[in-house]
């Protein structure tokens, strides 16, 4: 059974997250009013994940992931924000939340997210145990368009990743969701060409139209190119598509809580926050995400 803690002081809100969360089979959820009822029950009895919202009494959204990530490294936390909370969302974003869904997106969003999360979450760390005397590791991979392998491909480079550098898991939690979205904005935007915008409008339609072109020409012929690099000190990522490519100085300031609900550019929000350094080649088919590592929480005193 897996446990979804429900931080937020409107029970309006709690029952349609609920709602949403509770037709996933397996999946029990448990609510408190604000961050401070959430960290007693953690206390109690750690959750698989917590959802929370941002202003609330007591004990706000950002004080409760900053006291989650300190006290709870393992539990990863989800923001739901609304409209007048991004400058806070930013914040908790960069000190260790692990995604955000805006609350005017939950219906579509919600679920994905939750389930992003957890899998990432869900680590065998039997597999870091084997691969910890490794002092670098390089790799490369081509794939095709499946969305399926591109999940299974952010989950192992998070695992090398932790081999190497062990220490701080919510951090190697980021990266893993920061790669995910590299490679879903690749193989959606970039090889399948799929307008991010369709999905704003259309949630159904942006899906059928991806499911559609992975049978088409010239979308089915093209393939993603990853390589990766570790070492005790930082993880490289480049991931690259045989789309046509976008003009990179467009993307929104990851900084700017405006841009926290914009419908475009989410993917490109979360990656730019977990990663220390995110740049795209000229023709914008291309991005290398840069990780390093916190030495003071990889060797703690």
């Amino acid at each position: 059974m897996t446990t979804i803690l429900v931080v937020d002081d409107s029970t309006t809100d709690q029952r349609l997250v609920g709602g949403l969360l509770g037709k996933k089979s397996g999946w029990e959820v448990q609510y408190a009013l604000d961050g401070a009822e959430a960290l007693d029950m953690i206390r109690q009895q750690q959750p698989d994940i917590v959802l929370t919202d941002l202003q609330m009494p007591n004990v706000n959204g950002l004080q409760l992931v900053s006291a989650v990530k300190s006290e709870f490294s393992l539990v990863p936390v989800i923001l739901m924000t609304a409209a007048g909370s991004e400058e806070i969302a930013v914040q908790a974003l960069q000190q260790g939340a692990a995604s955000y869904v805006p609350k005017r997106r939950l219906a579509q969003d919600l679920v994905d997210t939750v389930e992003l999360v957890l899998s990432a979450a869900k680590e065998d760390r039997t597999h870091a145990e084997v691969m910890s005397r490794m002092t670098q590791q390089d790799c490369q991979f081509i794939l095709e368009n499946d969305v399926a392998m591109l999940s299974a491909l952010a989950r192992y480079l998070r695992h090398a990743s932790r081999s190497l550098q062990p220490g701080d898991e919510n951090a190697h939690l980021r990266i893993g969701v920061a790669l995910e979205e590299a490679l879903l904005n690749a193989f959606y935007h970039g090889n399948l060409e799929v307008d991010s915008n369709l999905r704003e409008v259309d949630h159904k339609g942006f899906y059928d139209l991806a499911r559609q072109r992975c049978e088409e020409e010239p979308y089915s012929q093209r393939r993603l190119h990853v390589q990766a690099q570790f070492t005790p000190t930082e993880s490289v990522f480049t991931i690259r598509d045989e789309g046509p490519g976008f003009d990179p100085s467009i993307l929104p300031d990851p900084a700017d809580p405006e841009n926290l609900e914009r419908p475009c550019g989410r993917g490109v929000m979360l990656m730019r926050t977990f990663m220390d350094e995110v740049k795209y080649n000229d023709r914008g088919n291309e991005v290398t995400m840069i990780k390093r590592v916190d030495t003071a929480t990889a060797n703690p005193a």
